[in-house]
């Protein structure tokens, strides 16, 4: 499949947070260790798909804090 033309480069989605959460993703962008250390080494379709692996991390917390009653979310503004 051939990968699509791109006229901006992905940039990079820290929000300079930088702590880890129980499972290892960080609060702030939502990204693995691995994920973070080699993203400049990254195709920009893989970027993309850890943009979609972050949002649905990011969808999760959001439903898990609703469920305990606090729906605002550490890092607004990242989706």
């Amino acid at each position: 499949m051939a990968e699509q033309l791109e006229l901006f480069a992905i940039q990079n989605p820290c929000r300079g947070i930088c702590e880890s959460d129980s499972r290892g993703f960080c609060r702030g962008c939502y990204r693995s260790r691995e994920e973070r250390f080699m993203w400049m080494k990254l195709s920009d379709s893989e970027k993309r798909k850890i943009f979609r692996l972050c949002h649905h991390r990011y969808l999760k917390i959001l439903k898990i804090k609703g469920e305990n009653g606090n729906i605002i979310p550490e890092q607004p503004g990242l989706f």
